[in-house]
């Protein structure tokens, strides 16, 4: 159990890494991550980082699948850590 939180805190400081630094990228006009790498972190347990990155950093909130993506990530991981913890 210690393992899992510590692995899913470790996801979600890299995903809000992710973020900022796609931010300040975006700023700069430099090349930028790509969407499926933000969505890729989301989807293995990232998905609070990518969420705090959008509301703290105003970052990517124009687009619809950041909202559906993390959101659908979180649902799968709390079905996965119920049926995978009994």
């Amino acid at each position: 159990m210690e393992y899992l939180i510590f692995y899913y805190f470790l996801i979600n400081f890299i995903s809000y890494v992710a973020m900022l630094i796609d931010k300040k990228k975006a700023k700069a006009h430099k090349w930028r991550l790509s969407e499926n790498f933000l969505f890729c972190l989301s989807m293995l347990g990232g998905f609070l980082g990518i969420l705090l990155g959008m509301y703290c950093l105003h970052h990517k909130i124009r687009k619809i699948t950041f909202y559906l993506i993390p959101t659908l990530s979180l649902i799968l991981h709390i079905l996965l850590n119920y049926f995978f913890m009994k």
